[in-house]
């Protein structure tokens, strides 16, 4: 290659890039306006504010749900940006600020990077933020977001230290600040060491998830990189962090031995006290993080190595479609079928005989159970993004379903005497049927739920709703489902509904509902108890 200083091009193009989508989908944004926020400037800093929480709420392992965002934002400005928001406004602007720009909205995010060493440019994925699924005091569902490798690499980005150097660099000024008792710049330090400790964790799971999905996919050049990644981080890593915690604990001890009653210590020391004690904390934390990566290095090189084994083994079987292996074969060509018993004769191979062993005959014999080979094909590639969208969108249709039910059912029992399902079953046509029963399981599901809470106040659940703000149902909530339609209602200018009663008749009826589609797209009748729906609203 003529010009040498081009090579690891898309690489640097990708740490570009991180900053460039950022950048491209906040400016394009006018909801900003809406929160005051109006320079480039004052966007910026509130992005990486918010990116910076996430990131120390995953240092300290910690959950980071859109309240703990909210509440942050609104502390923030309240202190620093002094914007007229109060905190319902700052949860918006949060959930703009993760879902919206952060997360592209849920759309995959890529950014092409110029290989010259291919002469094409190469397609880069980014993702600055995940979440997963949480139970706050084991009862109510939440969703906690982190920062992903790419997240991690954008704010260490602006460090301008080269990958490789980075823990030896961060390493060398935690020992400094040690020496010169600069504890406040020390826990910073150190919690940079940890960050950087954890990424690197991260990146050898996200490897062993790409080897189980499809080993062909992950290069050997990749492998041999983190393998150097790893052997770097872990040398002599362990040993010296364990006489930096020993060098911290005896300084702590003195500053406790100089005064026996820590209250009376002056602020400055009590400080130092504080620090030295985070100092410690991070660094057990450290330690436990180097042996991760110590018992995940190896776990790769054995996943790695099992994994190309079986794929060895595999390309000893020849596999090969039947349609245009043979049946297209035949199309073309009638004459073939005089020698298709070359084609079928294998299939009919007899085992070997089996030859009696006399040893056998005195053990144990268990049952030998044979496995049959559940599909003639395997699967060697998943693209995982791909499938998350299907789901959502199967997802959402879903929601939509039930969402067309319900309202069904709001929009004819706003009488005074309310509607019985006998009555309803009558006044019907064929769409609005539809539109109520999509589906068996969902029209059961919502009059079980009806039936269930019988007496519903969406006045105390709009209440508890503006005090307990939570995240958005992945499934069928009642509730939730009840306060949109009522919502929706209220924006058209209707009259908004204050409660709902549900209640049995107990006379013995039944409904029967006809032409329902079930799940193996027949159309069926369906046969429920008699209910009666009263939608009550404001005056």
């Amino acid at each position: 290659m003529q010009y040498d200083f081009l090579k690891h091009f898309p690489r640097r193009m990708k740490s570009v890039g991180l900053h460039f989508m950022l950048i491209q989908n906040s400016i394009q944004k006018t909801t900003w306006k809406q929160y005051g926020f109006a320079s480039g400037a004052e966007q910026i800093n509130l992005i990486y504010a918010v990116l910076l929480y996430i990131m120390e709420q995953s240092l300290r392992e910690e959950h980071c749900t859109m309240d703990d965002i909210g509440a942050y934002i609104d502390s923030v400005n309240m202190q620093h940006f002094r914007k007229s928001l109060n905190y319902d406004q700052c949860r918006q602007l949060g959930d703009f600020i993760v879902n919206v720009i952060l997360s592209n909205e849920g759309k995959a995010m890529y950014f092409d990077g110029f290989d010259f060493e291919e002469n094409e440019y190469q397609n880069m994925h980014i993702s600055y933020v995940a979440n997963r699924i949480v139970y706050v005091d084991q009862e109510f569902r939440r969703t906690s977001y982190y920062l992903t490798d790419d997240g991690y690499n954008l704010l260490l980005s602006t460090l301008e230290i080269e990958n490789n150097m980075k823990l030896t660099v961060h390493e060398m000024i935690f020992q400094m600040h040690l020496e010169k008792q600069s504890y406040d710049k020390a826990v910073d330090e150190i919690k940079n060491v940890f960050n950087l400790m954890r990424v690197q964790l991260q990146k050898i799971q996200d490897a062993c998830g790409k080897i189980r999905r499809n080993a062909l996919n992950y290069s050997v050049r990749d492998y041999e990189t983190i393998l150097v990644e790893n052997l770097d981080t872990i040398q002599d890593t362990k040993q010296k962090f364990q006489n930096y915690r020993e060098m911290v604990k005896s300084r702590a001890r003195e500053l406790e031995e100089k005064n026996i009653n820590v209250q009376q210590l002056l602020p400055r020391e009590e400080e130092k006290l504080n620090h030295l004690r985070e100092i410690e904390a991070y660094l057990n934390r450290t330690i436990d993080e180097h042996q991760k990566i110590l018992s995940g290095h190896f776990d790769l090189k054995a996943l790695y190595t099992r994994e190309l084994e079986q794929l060895s083994r595999m390309s000893l079987i020849q596999r090969f479609p039947l349609r245009t292996g043979l049946y297209d074969e035949v199309l073309k060509n009638a004459d073939t079928l005089t020698r298709l018993d070359y084609f079928l004769r294998p299939l009919f191979n007899r085992d070997p005989e089996k030859a009696y062993n006399l040893n056998r005959a005195f053990q144990l014999q268990r049952p030998a159970r044979r496995r049959t080979e559940a599909d003639s094909e395997e699967e060697l590639d998943f693209d995982e993004e791909r499938w998350r969208r299907e789901k959502e969108r199967l997802r959402q249709e879903k929601l939509k379903k039930y969402e067309g039910s319900l309202g069904c059912l709001l929009r004819h029992a706003s009488g005074e005497d309310g509607i019985s399902l006998l009555e309803l079953s009558g006044r019907l046509g064929e769409a609005e049927q539809e539109e109520l029963i999509p589906d068996v399981e969902i029209f059961k599901e919502i009059m079980v739920e009806l039936i269930r809470n019988r007496d519903i106040d969406l006045t105390a659940l709009t209440k508890e709703r503006s005090e307990y703000l939570q995240d958005g149902a992945e499934e069928f909530q009642l509730n939730d489902m009840l306060l949109k339609l009522a919502d929706a209602e209220a924006e058209a200018g209707k009259k908004r509904i204050r409660r709902i009663h549900v209640s049995r008749i107990e006379d013995g009826s039944t409904v029967l509902f006809g032409g329902i589609l079930a799940e193996d797209g027949r159309r069926r009748e369906i046969r429920c108890s008699n209910v009666r729906l009263r939608v009550f609203r404001e005056e």
